[in-house]
């Protein structure tokens, strides 16, 4: 599909616009975001039949008015209804944007009571990172862990080395823009984190473009960020030195901050990845992260610009044999020691868990570790290790156990409030039709939207949204179907696939399907560590890597001991006879028997709930999207129960209690 094609509109159909577009609505004139919200309702009413005025001064007597009102923060807005009208206030057309959505997401009832609210989101920074390539990657294609075929704000030319660009035609990334406002999602930064020399003239020769990009994104109040790599003044600037501590080095950043800024007025920041799988970084210098972020803050400083310094930074050519080395800790031993050394304007993102976006893994212990820095949570919208958009995996729920997780002892705050740089994410788009592949795996970009701007919001609340949204017009009977199948789904993959905290299990290189040993004797440090007699990898402070130490009482202790650490996590933590009891009271090797089974039954169970209700959705390309990709998930899931399966009762020689078919 290329970008000029038609997308699919989400959770933004017309329909979802009716209670507002048979209204009279009056929108002050203002800002360019109020513009958009004038454009918003001049559609809305076009299509149903209402109304749509402009006003200056004295607003006019109408079902909805938006008007600019003093004393609310940038991007905050007030809600006012009596006797059936509404007005939204805000001080910025940001936030009149805003709560237009939040009227849409309500439909009816928001015209329901009287009374006044104000909303205004948890944090500033509300960012998703693009893995987008210019140049056609020879492994990992266009986008680096994209599932949704292209990008939508480069194509790769004719597949040759420096052929890529910035796409002519940008109304998917306006189209895009506009699903991102209606979410409360304020930055995008656009190219892979992995910068290739291609991506990175995107701050000298292609300038110019990646300013067109910024102007897509405007009208909806999105900032554009780029990932920038830590040898540009080398790459680019013909420099024998990235050093921090260069003035040469100093002034090509300042220099380029400049031009940049200059070029993109409302331009948002960088985001880096250094010293990390082959990254450059300070380290060659003999320098800390502190020091290369410090100095890039500096270059950005006097346009009020972000620096995003990723926290996943690890040894990734280990020795398989030495079991002391332990990838779980790398982020802590870089990062923690450096809590208090960043600048105000640097924001450490940190993932959700101490290894790589796993379907379980615990909360990484830097997040309470950096009380003075400005940390933020990184999670990963596309399904990389997840289902990668061909399973229905509704991520909302863990997300919302991340963010709620209390660290408790002398932190005593949630993962929520520690994120006080924001929140980031892997962006799960491309030009796809359904605009993630999956059309149900829309539900996660627009969860991610949602909780960033609200942690609290209830993750089945946001999935009904999404649904009512996506689906409206379509009868009781198929939203209770979706809801159903989607709740509970990120625990079924779960099931069918890695047990009890252990990780990974999946095919090296693109990390699609089971390969139980597949890293297990790589440089990558993500092992399970399975043998004749037990699994699970020993990272107590007794006599492991010392992992469970890194955390605040009480969790210390609850990893540390047998007795307390939870059965999801049991083989994330220790290394246990496949005899074990659980608190569940079963064996782990019976554990895994039964998961697995169960999980496979689980997807049979939600291919047969859809195929009830499939027939009478209006949109049969969507059918048939979620058909193909139901077809592909039993298959993949039966893969797994039986690959797993029958490796561990090959390994331990421990029969199925229940008898059932193990190859």
């Amino acid at each position: 599909m290329t970008a000029t094609a038609a997308a699919h509109p989400a959770w933004l159909p017309t329909a979802a616009f009716a209670p507002l577009g048979r209204r009279a609505i009056a929108v002050v004139q203002g800002d360019a975001q109020t513009e958009t919200v004038a454009a918003e309702a001049a559609a809305a009413t076009t299509a149903h039949g209402g109304s749509a005025v402009r006003f200056t001064g004295e607003a006019p007597r109408a079902d909805i008015v938006f008007a600019l009102e003093g004393g609310l923060g940038d991007e905050a807005f007030r809600v006012r209804r009596a006797d059936g009208s509404v007005t939204v206030a805000a001080s910025s057309g940001r936030g009149l944007l805003y709560g237009f959505f939040h009227l849409v997401r309500l439909g009816e009832a928001a015209f329901e009571g009287s009374g006044e609210e104000t909303h205004e989101p948890s944090r500033a920074i509300r960012i998703l990172n693009h893995w987008d390539n210019m140049d056609l990657h020879p492994v990992m294609g266009a986008v680096e862990r994209g599932y949704a075929g292209a990008s939508i704000f480069f194509s790769v030319g004719d597949g040759l080395p420096g052929s890529g660009h910035v796409r002519d035609d940008l109304s998917r990334v306006g189209a895009y823009a506009r699903l991102l406002a209606s979410i409360g999602i304020n930055a995008v930064s656009v190219n892979n984190v992995n910068v290739h020399h291609r991506e990175a003239r995107l701050l000298t020769d292609d300038l110019e473009h990646a300013a067109r990009i910024a102007a897509a994104l405007r009208p909806y109040g999105v900032r554009l960020h780029l990932a920038v790599s830590w040898a540009a003044p080398v790459m680019l600037g013909g420099l024998a030195t990235s050093d921090p501590f260069d003035a040469d080095v100093k002034a090509w950043w300042a220099e380029a901050a400049d031009r940049v800024w200059a070029a993109i007025p409302d331009f948002g920041g960088f985001v880096v990845k250094a010293d990390s799988e082959g990254q450059p970084g300070p380290f060659a210098y003999g320098r800390d992260h502190a020091d290369g972020a410090n100095m890039l803050a500096e270059a950005v400083a006097p346009h009020g610009g972000i620096i995003h310094w990723r926290a996943f930074v690890y040894n990734h050519t280990q020795d398989w044999r030495d079991r002391s080395t332990d990838r779980a800790r790398a982020a802590f031993d870089h990062f923690a020691p450096l809590d208090g050394r960043f600048r105000d304007n640097v924001i450490v993102q940190v993932k959700f868990g101490p290894m790589d976006f796993q379907v379980r893994e615990p909360i990484s212990p830097v997040l309470a570790a950096m009380p003075n820095t400005r940390v933020a949570l990184e999670l990963q919208v596309t399904q990389e290790y997840t289902g990668q958009q061909k399973h229905a995996v509704y991520l909302g729920p863990q997300w919302t156990e991340v963010m709620r997780f209390d660290f408790g002892g002398d932190s005593g705050q949630t993962v929520a409030a520690l994120a006080q740089g924001g929140f980031a994410a892997v962006a799960n788009v491309g030009d796809d039709e359904f605009w993630t592949g999956h059309p149900f795996a829309q539900a996660n970009l627009y969860a991610y939207g949602r909780l960033t701007w609200n942690p609290d919001a209830s993750a089945t609340d946001l999935l009904d949204e999404w649904i009512g949204q996506t689906f409206a017009g379509e009868d009781a009977t198929t939203a209770a179907a979706i809801h159903d199948i989607l709740a509970d789904s990120w625990r079924t993959y779960e099931k069918y696939t890695t047990p009890l905290g252990v990780g990974f299990m999946v095919r090296p290189g693109h990390h699609y399907g089971p390969d139980v040993d597949g890293y297990e004797y790589t440089p990558w440090g993500t092992y399970h560590f399975a043998d004749r007699d037990g699994i699970g990898v020993d990272r107590t402070v007794a006599t492991g890597t010392g992992f469970a130490g890194l955390y605040p009482s009480p969790w210390r202790e609850t990893y540390e001991s047998l007795e307390t650490v939870p059965d999801e996590l049991i083989l994330f933590f220790h290394h246990v006879p496949y005899a074990h009891v659980l608190h569940s009271g079963t064996t782990v090797i019976q554990h895994i028997y039964d998961t697995h089974f169960e999980g496979v039954e689980r997807v049979q169970r939600d291919i047969e709930a859809w195929n009830a209700v499939s027939g009478s959705l209006r949109d049969r390309d969507l059918v048939a999207g979620v058909d193909e990709r139901f077809a592909e998930q039993l298959r993949s899931a039966i893969e797994w129960r039986d690959q797993v399966n029958t490796y561990f009762l090959r390994k331990s020689g421990v029969a199925d209690a229940r008898g059932r078919r193990i190859y």
